[in-house]
């Protein structure tokens, strides 16, 4: 198993932010809305990926948040490790938890969010098995 990124596949801004890191992070982990995700199988709860992004990895303790975009961006070359090293070091992971819970309340405000980024997902449709 590699590493998995979830995020909510719902959400207009998360969902562009993912196709960045697909497109700009060279990663070998697999990056993938919660909505077609196996959360039983990663070991996750709805209520979890509804908080906050996630990072499973084999052998490693669950990251939500930006603890998860820090490993996402250490699990790349070199021009974003830096990145994800800085991220996750203590001062700057205890700064930036208050700015990604204030994006996250204001998601459906970013660029590229939508009405469904402020819904429940239980409104949203969410389910916690793989799509048919």
């Amino acid at each position: 198993m590699t590493a998995t990124f979830v995020y909510d596949g719902d959400c207009g801004f998360c969902t562009r932010s993912a196709e960045f890191a697909q497109r700009r992070v060279p990663t070998a982990a697999t990056i993938v809305p919660w909505q077609r995700a196996d959360l039983t199988a990663l070991g996750l709860t709805v209520a979890e990926v509804d908080e906050a992004v996630q990072w499973v990895a084999p052998g490693q303790p669950v990251r939500s948040g930006p603890a998860a975009i820090a490993e996402l961006l250490r699990s790349s070359g070199r021009r974003w490790r830096w990145l994800g090293g800085l991220l996750a070091r203590r001062p700057v992971l205890s700064l930036a938890w208050p700015a990604y819970r204030l994006i996250a309340r204001n998601r459906h405000r970013m660029p590229g969010g939508t009405a469904a980024c402020v819904l429940p997902s239980a409104e949203r449709g969410g389910s916690t098995s793989p799509a048919a």
